[in-house]
């Protein structure tokens, strides 16, 4: 049995782990998330990362929160699931990176759900096995319907773009090394600060080429696309599966409009895989502090080649052996 601690009033619905402490910047919300499950309010992360009955920390507090509490539970010696992002600025990244390294071995795991979604993991094993050759260009669009008026245009690098950052070092097993964001005509659709769509340009290591098209206000539903095309062939992320309907002489089937329906599945893999590592004492194989750092850096950079109309370079830093670095 796993014991999880929570930092925002989060529960995990899975029978091999209960939560045990909770807390939130307001006492009321953490009380009740706490009361269904039977767990105690905490006054702060510090407090839940040294509690005796805590074996994991989860954090899903506000983002520029996410160092401090990562930083607690590696203090403590505690696996810590942390949402994206590990951090808002690499500097911080940094300091738990120092710190996992210190500790000499893996603690942390950062939320990034689709590498555990049931389409990218096909079109992973697919690339890996050589079926279509070496990736040579990738090509992948995230829709939304709308998004409210506090969406800014730096949020579609950050809070959006980033699931891609993640999957497509991942999916391609190559580092992203510049960034471009071409704006095309902007659609009325939108709030009048905001630039929409956005053309988001990389370059991996390897020389792969990545287009991601960036739009949010859509209108007609939730829409995530990857193609992946290599020197044999090429491979395609699968739509969600949906009823045929064929009346009034028109054949149609649904699109998903939001997040929950199209990677529900894949919060819960990516839980319950980490719960059953964290049981077992093994160290997290998902996603590690140097991915979180990744995408951090990489979408920074973005935001900066969207405010300055240039190619930017992500400079990251040499990559430790620990995370399969050179040694």
């Amino acid at each position: 049995m796993t014991w999880a601690g929570g930092s925002c009033g989060v529960w995990i619905g899975t029978p091999d782990a209960r939560v045990t402490a909770v807390t939130d910047i307001d006492p009321a919300r953490a009380a009740e998330a706490a009361e269904p499950v039977g767990a105690r309010v905490l006054p702060d992360g510090a407090a839940v990362a040294a509690a005796d009955d805590v074996d994991a920390v989860l954090v899903t507090s506000w983002g520029p929160t996410h160092a401090e509490h990562v930083l607690g539970a590696i203090a403590a010696g505690k696996p810590v699931f942390c949402e994206k992002p590990l951090a808002t600025t690499a500097e911080d990244c940094l300091r738990i990176i120092d710190a996992e390294t210190a500790h000499g071995r893996r603690l942390v795991q950062v939320g990034f759900m689709r590498r555990y979604d049931a389409g990218y993991r096909q079109m992973k094993q697919v690339i890996d096995s050589g079926r279509i050759g070496a990736p040579l260009i990738v090509h992948c669009a995230h829709r939304n319907p709308t998004v409210p008026q506090s969406y800014t245009s730096a949020m579609a690098a950050l809070d959006t773009a980033v699931h891609e950052v993640d999957v497509l070092r991942w999916l391609l097993d190559d580092e992203i090394v510049s960034t471009q964001v071409v704006t095309p005509r902007a659609t009325a659709k939108r709030f009048a600060h905001l630039k929409d769509p956005q053309i988001m340009l990389f370059e991996t290591a390897k020389g792969v080429r990545i287009d991601l098209e960036v739009f949010v206000n859509c209108q007609y539903g939730y829409d995530i696309q990857c193609e992946t095309v290599g020197e044999e062939g090429l491979v395609r992320l699968p739509d969600p599966a949906a009823v045929g309907v064929r009346t009034a002489a028109q054949h149609s089937t649904e699109v998903l409009t939001d997040w929950v329906g199209r990677f529900r599945d894949a919060f819960d893999t990516e839980f319950r895989e980490w719960i059953a590592g964290v049981a077992a004492g093994q160290e997290p194989t998902g996603p590690s502090a140097w991915d979180g750092y990744a995408a951090t850096v990489i979408t920074a950079a973005t935001v900066e080649a969207l405010e300055s109309g240039r190619v930017v370079s992500t400079d990251l830093k040499p990559r430790p052996a620990c995370y399969g670095g050179a040694a």
